[in-house]
């Protein structure tokens, strides 16, 4: 019999890691139901999780850069060019 390896390490967040999840599947266009979701093919589950670490690693870099804002990609791209010499530096 198959071991079940994906238990949350903090039980308690069990609500708040589908609510996670239920984002990831949007923003990525995968239509996804509470409770069983054995139709998904496995590219879709694979972009859901993936997803999710993308968004986890960034809230992990914010946090070690000191920032808790979430930025998109676009939004960081113009910050780097603005900051770049010759760019519309902020004062």
């Amino acid at each position: 019999m198959a071991r079940r390896t994906n238990q949350l390490i903090v039980p308690e967040a069990r609500a708040a890691m589908d609510q996670f999840k239920m984002e990831a599947a949007n923003e990525v266009g995968v239509n996804l139901s509470e409770g069983y979701n054995g139709e998904l093919t496995t590219r879709q589950a694979g972009s859901i999780g993936g997803q999710m670490v993308k968004k986890m690693i960034q809230a992990y870099q914010n946090n070690l850069a000191g920032t808790n804002v979430q930025q998109t990609p676009q939004e960081l791209q113009q910050i780097k060019q603005q900051n770049q010499p010759g760019g519309n530096q902020l004062l």
